[in-house]
């Protein structure tokens, strides 16, 4: 079960900032946060930086226990 971090737009659109999800990739677990957190978050999804335990990783990354997976969408700043 790997842990689910949500920055910024995709914590807003999921309600929440951490969740514990199983799957064995990084795109299973993405999968069942996008069926849990519905249309809002799947498009954050769509522009987000997707990072298990602080590199940028693709969506085939296998995850287990004890990961982290964060979802970091782009920020603007001024």
């Amino acid at each position: 079960m790997a842990r689910l971090r949500l920055f910024a737009s995709a914590r807003d659109a999921a309600g929440t900032g951490h969740d514990e999800i199983d799957g064995a990739t990084v795109g299973e677990v993405l999968e069942v946060a996008r069926a849990r957190y519905g249309a809002a978050f799947a498009a954050v999804l769509g522009t987000a930086k997707i990072w298990v335990n602080g590199e940028e990783v693709p969506a085939s990354t296998p995850v287990g226990p004890g990961d982290e997976v964060a979802v970091l969408p782009p920020v603007s700043g001024g």
